[in-house]
Order: structure tokens, then sequence, then C-alpha cells
């Protein structure tokens, strides 16, 4: 198998999936001075399922790389309050300023995974679509040396790397064929039923705990909020199956039965879609000539929505990794353990349902801590280059 359809027959990265983790991760490193090929079966500007809630980290970082700008540009609307309701208790956080960043956003995943990658290629990404992985490249020592890929016509092209990178989601194909390892399983999940709709006033992030569930209202573009509703599997359906959206403004209504009404008298836009939960998972996210970010290497219950921002935080932390060992960045992994273990841990007991309004302040609490630890290991980063010489 020749290389005809990339146009090097090396990069110093080559990374499976073009959303926001990849995305993210290819732009780190195309500022960085690197080769890098990204591919996706799929365009980035397609939607997905998503809370699109973006934490002060990822606002940080989104402004470090130039594309803060285009996502308010996108009119995806400032959110400088968080509102956490623990039954009909309401407790308003203030989100203050940082310099130029003034609050949080929330925009919807087509539009923020397409200025990543847009950006990515700006500073000299190569970018494929309708490109799938099909197996890594290995020496006689186990070390990744590139990946057979299959091209949008079928053929099948063997391209090498100094590192493959895996953002292909929580059912990772790079993560099993690298034989990436679990390191920390969390069977504790929730269903959730997810929709939009207009007419919602923006009073920031909204998160309602009730008894045995847990929603969400979340500003994003074109004046929709994004609102979910989440329960345990076991009573998902008869939850929300014969009425959807009278199951999921009852769970609403106890917490904000304003909210609840408003959700009755509005449009909603598009159909509700349906996550039925998944067990969380930390892998093995670094070795010889491979890496994972995002889902691949780390997913938990959406329930503390802070998946976007862990996928971001992977992107930083495996580019200034590589940037000092572009074969094995074994430090990637050990930083990603020790800052992001915690907030496993934290996100299981919340998505078990079972913890009483006290309870899950205090978890709330160190969640808040946890962040404050993300934001700081921020701070100081320098920007070197990894292309080969």
């Amino acid at each position: 198998m020749t290389n005809t359809y990339f146009s090097l027959k090396h990069y110093d990265a080559i990374i499976v999936g073009a959303r926001c983790a990849g995305a993210a991760t290819a732009l780190q490193l195309a500022q960085m001075g690197a080769r890098v090929l990204l591919i996706d079966r799929d365009l980035p500007s397609n939607d997905t399922l998503s809370t699109h809630a973006l934490m002060r980290p990822a606002i940080s970082l989104m402004h470090d790389w130039g594309v803060l700008g285009d996502v308010i540009n996108s009119g995806a609307p400032m959110i400088t309050t968080t509102n956490f309701y623990y039954g009909t208790e309401k407790i308003p956080v203030s989100i203050k300023p940082d310099g130029e960043i003034k609050g949080l956003y929330a925009p919807r995943r087509g539009i923020l995974d397409q200025i990543l990658v847009d950006k990515a290629v700006e500073f000299g990404a190569e970018f494929h679509v309708g490109t799938t992985f099909d197996t890594a490249i290995m020496d006689t020592n186990g070390h990744v040396r590139g990946a057979v890929l299959r091209t949008p016509d079928g053929t099948m092209e063997s391209v090498s790397s100094t590192v493959l990178i895996g953002a292909d989601g929580r059912q990772s194909s790079v993560a099993t064929n690298v034989g990436a390892n679990l390191q920390a399983e969390g069977p504790e999940r929730c269903a959730v039923l997810y929709g939009y709709f207009d007419g919602i006033p923006n009073d920031g992030y909204r998160w309602f705990f009730g008894d045995q569930n847990f929603s969400g209202a979340i500003p994003t573009n074109d004046g929709a909020h994004c609102v979910f509703a989440a329960t345990r599997p076991d009573v998902f359906n008869a939850t929300f199956s014969a009425d959807p959206i009278g199951g999921m403004t009852g769970v609403i209504a106890q917490s904000d039965p304003e909210l609840a009404e408003t959700l009755l008298s509005n449009p909603q836009r598009g159909r509700l879609r349906r996550f039925g939960g998944a067990a969380g998972h930390m892998r093995e996210c670094a070795g010889p000539g491979w890496a994972l970010v995002g889902d691949a290497g780390y997913f938990k219950d959406p329930s503390t929505a802070h998946g976007i921002t862990d996928a971001f935080l992977d992107a930083h932390r495996l580019a200034h990794a590589l940037a000092y060992s572009p074969a094995y960045p074994v430090s990637y992994q050990q930083e990603r353990n020790e800052i992001s273990r915690p907030l496993f841990e934290i996100t299981r007991k919340i998505a078990a349902l079972d913890l009483s309004p006290e309870q899950l302040k205090e978890q709330h609490m160190k969640l808040h801590q946890c962040m404050k630890l993300e934001q700081a290991t921020l701070q100081g980063a320098k920007r070197v280059s990894i292309a080969a010489e």
C-alpha cells in the first residue's frame, strides 16, 4: 500500500477523530509547528449529542488558542451565572470576569467543532473527511509507527507518524487496536433525554437536582436552550416513553415550575434525543507512539457536564507533553490521572442519583476545587516547536 491520497509520507501526529477532542489537539499541535494529519468519517459541522456547557478552563484555553472570538461571533450567548437547584432551593453563583474573559459560553457542537477544525487547518493541519482508521502500524517492539487508513474511495493507505492519537470517542477503535488497558471503571450512569427549546430567558447555566433525577437548561446559539432531564436507566422508560415532554417537564417542575411551564408554551426545535447512559472509564492514555484524548481515554457520566472541558484539557496536556517527548508522552498520562481521577470519582457519586441535597452540595464543592486545580495548571505553559527536524 503506497501513500497517494495524503500530502506527506510522514506526519508528526495522525489524529483519528475531528470532534472537539481531536480538533483541539490538532489545533494545539499545528500551532506548535507540528505536521498534523486529522481525519474523521463525518463533517465536524454536523451536530452531535452534548450539553454544550464549557467551564472556565475551556474558555481560557479557547482564548489562548485564538478561537474564543469566533465562538462569541457565532452568536453563542454569554453566561454570567450558574444556578444550582437542590429541590426548590436555588443557589446562584456569579461568574467573575477574568481579564478579557467576561463569562462562559455553550456553543452548539457543530459550530464549535467546525471552528476548531478551521483554525487547525489555518495553522497547517491537513484535514480529510470521509477517512477512517483501520489498524495501527507497529514495529516488533510494539511501538506504534503509523496507521493504515481507509480513504473515501475505499483504498487502504499506510501513513507513518511519530504519534498516533485516538480522539474517536468512548468506543475508540484506536484504544482497542493499541491495547490501551482499563485503569478505572464507574458503572454508575444516568439515562438522559435532550431537546432544544425557544423562548427561555438566559439565566445562565441551570442545574436541577430532584428526587433521584437531575436536569438542566443551557443557553446556546440562536436563542435556543439545550434542556435535558435524566433518571436512573431502570426508570427512564416509565418516566419518558409515554409522554416525553410531560416526563421532562415533570422532572424540571420539582425544582423550577416556571421553567417547566415555559417549555410547554414555547416551540421545540427538532426532535428529542435519548442517551441510555454508559459506564464511565479511564484507560491508559499514552504508550510508545500513541495517545488518547477525550472520551477515548476518559469518559464519565454527563451529570457533571465536564466532557468538553476535559477534552480541551487533554489537548493542552498532550500537546505540551509531546513537545518534550514526541514518541512517548508518559508525562501526559501522569498529569491526566493526577488531576482527573478525583473528578471521575465525584462524577460517579453524583451519577448514582442517591445523594441527599447536603451530600450533593459537598460533592459540588469538591468539583469546584477540581476545576480550580485545572485552571491553575494552565498558568505559565510555554509554547515550543515539536516538528521533526
